[in-house]
């Protein structure tokens, strides 16, 4: 069965949500097999999903009967929804409950308050090995989906579960959404342990979050930047939970102030402060950093998981898998996925990475072996000669200012976004004492927030 979920102890408690309710591993397998007799043939369903017991329900059970899912927010905005439903044609919707008379049909099958509804379209036609279909990350608009195959997700859910050593007795907290790779990541690896998912969809600015975090005893917290962002402001870091082991962080690079502050609060509080780095085109991780390296390792991501290697491909077009260097760095994994989709038809291709991945992420490797990531392959301007690493100077302007900031820009001018406006007369000259890029080709705009999706990410700007 699906993360050998059927090899668990049943009465073992799988997953509880933040109304309360719980299922254990035999329930679990028990709904795969009712949904199956539902729908008993292989196709393809949108699940709408929110972090609760039903939207679980149809993930588990949709990959263990071979029926594909694309996940998506249940909140995802219209004309996204309608371009991707007109774009792939799901068969079947696994939704709440309370949406199933915007489409005007009646459930065939419900559990947990989300249910199963058919569309009226015809059953696709699926490449054998596809199991699972994920939005890029940050897409706003573009029916572009990451292929996933049955083997990359236990591939990643069993790195990951080597990585953190995961046993029965783990407690996750499951705040990171579900149509999130590592959302995805987190509950995966944590059901292939035979531990406890702890499903929240409520803000970290809720109470009810902080208190299922400390009710349910949680032994992790994986978070994003944004959400550490978020966690300082409510002072996480004095905070006494006795029974969180385990901080880690994905989705993003850390400034270094805040990366020292999780590493001060893992010494002084008795816990292990782990950052990993991944992409949804890998079923989300791919490296790590082991606790013990965090306080002399500052902002790396470490070195491969278990199961992957990493290598180089620098400047002179050389790969290397070891010494000091720095160019795109490759990944090379079972989690690799298939490859994209752009339309329903592709939906049919094969293999198209075979195991390698070209992050598109630059990176250095130190005499250690320990990667850091330094830019994306196009988030680079070339001004006048110099070339200007957008994610730097971003990086560069949060860590010493308090501000949120955004870089564009062009061959002629460098544009920064910030929402703190007292600081707008010294970012260029702050720019160029860094990056030596003269500050008149420094380009200041104040706005009243950046734009970012639920993950922390950027989107419209």
């Amino acid at each position: 069965m699906f993360l050998q979920l059927d090899e668990k102890d049943p009465s073992k408690i799988a997953v509880i949500d933040d109304s309360g309710s719980s299922l254990t591993y035999g329930s679990l397998c028990s709904y795969a097999e009712e949904l199956k007799k539902v729908l008993p043939y292989r196709t393809l369903v949108f699940l709408m999903a929110e972090n609760c017991i039903g939207s679980l329900i149809g993930y588990t059970s949709f990959l263990n009967n071979h029926v594909v899912p694309l996940i998506l927010s249940n909140k995802t905005e219209k004309t996204l929804f309608d371009n991707l439903y007109a774009t792939y044609q799901p068969e079947y919707l696994w939704l709440p409950t309370s949406r199933t008379d915007e489409f005007g049909q009646e459930p065939l099958y419900s559990a947990f308050g989300y249910s199963l509804i058919r569309t009226g379209n015809p059953t696709p036609e699926l490449f054998e090995e596809l199991s699972l279909l994920l939005p890029t990350s940050g897409s706003t608009g573009s029916p572009k989906l990451v292929r996933h195959s049955y083997r990359n997700i236990e591939a990643n859910a069993e790195n990951v579960k080597n990585l953190f050593r995961l046993t029965p007795s783990e407690r996750a907290m499951g705040v990171l959404p579900m149509h999130y790779t590592m959302g995805l990541s987190v509950i995966a690896s944590h059901l292939h342990a035979g531990a406890t998912v702890l499903l929240c969809g409520k803000s970290l600015l809720d109470r009810g979050f902080w208190s299922m975090l400390k009710d349910q005893h949680a032994t992790s917290f994986t978070g994003v930047p944004y959400s550490f962002e978020l966690l300082a402001k409510l002072r996480f870091f004095r905070m006494d939970l006795p029974d969180l082991k385990i901080v880690t962080q994905g989705g993003g690079k850390l400034t270094e102030e805040m990366w020292q502050a999780l590493v001060n609060y893992a010494q002084d509080k008795g816990k292990k402060f782990i950052a990993t780095y991944g992409q949804s085109e890998c079923t989300a991780r791919m490296a790590y950093l082991p606790a013990e390296l965090a306080a002399d390792k500052v902002c790396s991501i470490g070195i491969a998981e278990p199961g992957g290697r990493l290598s180089i491909i620098n400047n002179d077009g050389v790969e290397t898998f070891e010494g000091e260097d720095s160019g795109e760095m490759v990944y090379r994994g079972e989690n690799v996925t298939l490859g994209y989709a752009n339309s329903k038809e592709d939906l049919l291709k094969g293999d198209e990475n075979h195991g390698i991945m070209h992050t598109g992420d630059l990176a250095r490797r130190d005499a250690d072996g320990c990667y850091y990531i330094i830019g994306r392959l196009k988030r680079f301007l070339k001004i006048f000669g110099l070339r200007i690493g957008l994610d730097e100077v971003e990086n560069l302007i949060r860590s010493n200012y308090d501000t949120d900031c955004y870089c564009s820009g062009d061959d002629e001018k460098l544009l920064v976004k910030l929402t703190n406006p007292a600081i707008a007369e010294e970012i260029p000259h702050f720019i160029e004492e860094k990056t030596h890029l003269f500050y008149q080709r420094v380009s200041v705009e104040i706005v009243d927030r950046i734009l970012r999706n639920e993950t922390g990410k950027v989107i419209n700007q």
